[in-house]
């Protein structure tokens, strides 16, 4: 039996409002994309250099000097003892007074720890202890830790 024109009327109309709704939606996610670009541009104009102001994916060269990580993570590890990569890396963001809650942050810095500490480490300065749950261990060498107590500079 054939269904009746008032159900093939209203199945018609649905369909239509389905595809303006999907127009709209789709007009509303580029609108949404291009706001987005407009306030990224906007944060880069009005910042004002404070660490506050810097966006999470800022290169870290422009927030940390050459030397100074290696200069952070030698001198915690000379007055805590062994500390693990993201103990390091959040004692640098707090050096630097940076966001300590910016997941992004943390991570782009402890790789930085990281390879920093390798470096120092193919050098004697400071090893790699063990692995707790994937995160290296590091600490300085007995024998340099009695000489950095008389001379604070490595």
């Amino acid at each position: 039996m054939a269904e009746p024109i008032a159900v093939l009327a209203l199945r018609r109309k649905r369909n239509q409002i389905s595809g303006t709704i999907a127009h709209y939606e789709r007009l509303l996610q580029e609108a949404e994309h291009d706001l987005a670009h407009i306030n990224a541009s906007l944060r880069l104009f009005e910042a004002t250099g404070e660490a506050a102001d810097l966006p999470p994916y800022v290169d870290l060269n422009r927030v940390l000097r050459r030397g100074e990580t290696t200069k952070i993570c030698m001198d915690a590890l000379a007055k805590e003892g062994p500390l693990d990569t993201r103990q390091l890396a959040l004692r640098v963001i707090r050096a630097k007074g940076l966001s300590e809650s910016d997941k992004v942050l943390a991570q782009t810095v402890a790789l930085r720890v990281v390879q920093t500490l390798r470096m120092r480490a193919r050098r004697g300065k400071v090893e790699s202890v063990t692995r707790t749950k994937g995160v290296c261990v590091w600490r300085i060498p007995e024998g340099l830790r009695r000489s950095t107590e008389a001379s604070p500079l490595l």
